[in-house]
């Protein structure tokens, strides 16, 4: 089969030509992941920065809300890069997103803390978060089409799934450079100012990112429809009214993108709080950790994405999904019983129950108005799942073991409660530790992480190729950009702070991945009722 180019009536990409186009995109799609991950990497310190509270619970919560706000705006700017796209040409829209990616990156580096500047802080950090969020939005889909319509069919899987693993390149990077910075930095000083090293070394990635894309040519395709005057008038009406289209981006959105986004963000940033918080992995391992298995796992992506070329883009993303429901829960229940089986055992053996009257909890109150909240905020914080029921005077037992609180410190700073509560906690056999597993358990971790990724792979390996061929080429931009980033923008980016919420009201680490197996579950009905087995055909029956 001819590619696209050679139909558009131009000259077949060079080889050379194919990998610089790789090369250039996926390294621009690692820079800019890195730019909107790097935030998330480092939630603890923008937290005490520029979200500073006496309840750490809703402190944490308002960090994710700060990267919910970004994935918001993520189809806002699907609809005005993909319009530009779609008019103007790809290259130069992946120039400008890229461009404001960074700055705004670099901005947040430089924003002085809530304590220097009260609550502006928060404020231009989420403006920065608004900005990041529309940059990310022309990016992928920008990237991924000009990879693909570079490619010829028979390897089009194949190559854009370096786009894909891209994103994870993306997270992999700001891993490494948050390591190395806290390797070269005292801790200390890290702590005070060197995490805002990362974000400033955006405008360094920005730069070598513009150089290799200023190098590129616009896409054959682009070019053939410019030169035919075939281009979009209004890319965005036209995405909604072209025939078949809206039910192309309901699959995509539901079918496709619910799951791969859920699946991605929990393979990755959940294991990473996971581990550093209710595991109590130490910080540096944690990261090094998870550094690794998401670099090991890129190589998951390229392979599904070369499987999809040979068996089609649909059965991967459906085995996949299956897969992702049967084994969800025992994958995380394996990950935290390696990595802190002291705790998982004392969880089972002296499980935590709260007795009292008033036992109302609000994660997003900045203080608890009773002591039974105030006690389950200490719970909370402190990554313990519990139990609740009512009776007339407040108690807290562990197992067999009464915890007397005749003399807790309700008044307390939040953490020095905390400190009364693990003490009480260790009599019954709580070790509240940081937790350094050996080599062998480390080597554990990574492979239930890497089967994670691979989980994820299966579904976001062949994404770029299944999307740039469900939808017409002078629609294209915008067609899949706005579901992708829609489904990415709210159902994976809301993810940590849903999931952290449900934590939060449950007091179980593990409940918060029913958030990802409910998306998860309405991809594979949707995915399996609405994905064409071939793309390409599908959408020619509709014109």
């Amino acid at each position: 089969m001819a590619s696209e180019a050679a139909i558009a009536g131009q000259r077949e990409p060079t080889v050379k030509e194919i990998r610089l186009v790789i090369a250039a995109s996926s390294a621009g799609t690692i820079f800019e992941w890195y730019d909107f991950f790097i935030y998330a990497t480092l939630a603890g310190f923008v937290g005490i920065a520029f979200f500073p509270s006496e309840n750490t619970t809703l402190q944490t919560l308002l960090v994710w809300a700060g990267l919910a706000v970004g994935f918001g705006f993520r189809p806002l700017g699907a609809i005005l890069f993909g319009y530009l796209g779609d008019r103007l040409g790809r290259k130069y829209t992946f120039l400008v997103t890229v461009t404001l990616m960074g700055i705004a990156t670099a901005g947040i580096g430089l924003i002085p803390s809530a304590e220097s500047i009260g609550i502006a802080a928060p404020i231009i950090v989420i403006s920065f978060r608004i900005l990041q969020g529309l940059a990310l939005g022309g990016e992928y889909g920008g990237a991924a089409i000009y990879v693909s319509e570079h490619s010829p069919p028979e390897k089009r899987g194949y190559y854009t799934s370096f786009i894909q693993a891209s994103v994870v390149g993306g997270f992999v990077l700001s891993i490494a450079v948050v390591l190395s910075c806290r390797y070269l930095i005292p801790a200390e000083e890290f702590a005070a100012w060197g995490w805002r090293v990362p974000f400033l070394l955006s405008l360094i990635l920005l730069a070598i990112s513009l150089w290799m894309r200023l190098k590129l040519s616009e896409s054959p395709v682009f070019q053939a429809m410019k030169a035919a005057g075939t281009t979009a008038k209004n890319p965005f009406v036209e995405s909604l009214t072209y025939p078949g289209n809206p039910k192309r981006i309901f699959v995509a959105m539901f079918g496709i993108t619910a799951g791969l986004t859920t699946i991605w963000y929990t393979a990755f940033f959940s294991s990473l709080s996971f581990l550093k918080g209710p595991m109590r992995v130490d910080d540096t391992t944690a990261e090094i950790l998870i550094g690794v298995a998401g670099f090991l796992s890129m190589g998951f992506y390229l392979i599904v994405g070369k499987w999809s070329d040979r068996v089609g883009r649909k059965k991967p993303i459906i085995w996949g999904n299956i897969v992702i429901l049967i084994t969800l829960f025992p994958a995380f229940w394996m990950l935290g019983n390696l990595a802190n089986p002291a705790l998982s055992q004392a969880q089972e053996a002296a499980p935590v129950l709260v007795s009292g009257p008033d036992c109302i909890y609000d994660p997003f109150a900045d203080q608890q108005t009773t002591q039974c909240g105030r006690l389950i905020e200490d719970l909370t914080a402190s990554g313990i799942a519990y139990d609740l029921t009512d009776a007339p005077v407040l108690a807290l037992t562990a197992g067999a073991k009464d915890l007397s609180i005749a003399n807790y410190g309700w008044e307390n700073p939040g953490l020095e409660r905390r400190e009364q509560l693990q003490a009480l906690l260790t009599t019954a056999g709580y070790d509240f530790s940081e937790q350094y597993p050996t080599v062998l358990t480390m080597i554990g971790v990574v492979a239930i992480l890497l089967f994670l990724g691979l989980l994820s792979a299966m579904n976001y390996g062949s994404v770029a190729a299944l999307l740039a061929e469900m939808f017409p080429a002078k629609i294209r931009y915008s067609s899949m950009s706005i579901p992708y980033h829609i489904g990415a923008g709210y159902f994976g980016g809301f993810l940590p702070l849903i999931a952290g919420y449900i934590i939060a009201r449950t007091g179980d680490a593990y409940s918060g991945l029913w958030y990802t197996w409910i998306f998860v579950f309405i991809a594979l009905v949707v995915g399996w009722w609405g994905i064409p087995d071939d793309p390409e055909a599908a959408l020619d029956e509709d014109r």
